[in-house]
């Protein structure tokens, strides 16, 4: 695992006494990113639905940041009024912001794509919205502030591959990895920018979001296992910051990524890997 001072040394924005927001900061990744960001000395501001589980996260990471360090503010991500609060909150509770992990999302199925548009909408205005409206509320202050910085959106692999299952997800998440390709384009071109953007996929990933689950599966990972992971790609300079899992290992996702891009080059058909008639090609392919 990358030491703390392996961090701290390669990114200035994670600096002891910086100032972290992470937005679904109450489970799952956003959790663990808390615990241990505030382990390393960073001001915490927390920001996920109000109620009993925030309060109580709080008091968590406060645990190892102490209680003037930790933030917690009652978001939702989908309203952009919200963001614009969030950074209100955070900018005068604690100074310049350095690290933005726009991280909320929801996983509920809202079903095929001609049923339940209000559900529909409400998936997409958090977990795609979201992204977008955190990012209005705080880079132009982080830009302003001139300091290094770090963004870090979560997409995940079901944004790249699209399986069937749940398609309103899958856009969500194939929105947000564009969004943050074309973020990290305009920041590497904005003059005096000192600010990176980063795509965080998960593999699977013992969360919130984990439907049916009361304890960790065994080809899961952790929330902190992503947030090492997530620590020593951003090290690296990784702008795709591609986790494997218990189940999948890189080369696995490699192949099943280069399969999907295939898909157009190829002119198969739409979602060939579960087509019938190339379900021995692609298990051919994945052998090789």
């Amino acid at each position: 695992m990358t030491t703390d001072a392996e961090i701290q040394n390669a990114l200035p924005a994670l600096a002891s006494g910086n100032v972290a927001v992470i937005t679904g900061g109450a489970s799952g990744i956003g959790l663990a990113a808390a615990k241990r960001l505030a382990a390393m000395g960073l001001k915490i501001v927390l920001a996920d639905i109000g109620g009993a589980r925030l309060d109580e996260t709080a008091g968590a990471v406060a645990t190892n940041a102490g209680a003037s360090a930790v933030l917690a503010v009652a978001t939702d991500v989908s309203k952009a009024d919200e963001l614009d609060r969030l950074a209100e909150k955070a900018f005068g509770a604690f100074g310049d912001v350095s690290l933005l992990m726009n991280n909320a999302g929801v996983g509920n199925n809202p079903g095929k794509p001609w049923e339940n548009r209000d559900a529909w909408k409400r998936l997409l205005d958090i977990n795609f919205w979201g992204v977008v409206h955190g990012v209005e509320a705080f880079v132009p202050r982080m830009l302003a502030a001139g300091r290094p910085g770090l963004i870090v959106n979560t997409g995940s692999k079901q944004g790249i591959t699209t399986p069937p299952g749940n398609l309103a997800y899958n856009v969500s998440k194939s929105g947000v990895k564009t969004f943050t390709e074309g973020l990290a384009h305009a920041l590497r071109n904005e003059p005096g920018a000192n600010i990176a953007a980063h795509l965080l996929i998960p593999g699977f990933t013992f969360t919130g979001l984990t439907e049916g689950a009361t304890e960790k599966p065994a080809g899961a990972w952790t929330g902190e296992q992503v947030i090492d992971f997530m620590l020593a790609s951003l090290v690296r300079g990784d702008f795709y910051i591609l986790c494997p899992d218990n189940e999948a290992t890189r080369p696995m996702d490699e192949k099943r990524m280069a399969w999907a891009i295939g898909d157009i080059i190829e002119n198969r058909p739409a979602l060939s890997r579960w087509h019938p008639d190339y379900k021995e090609a692609f298990a051919a392919f994945m052998e090789r």
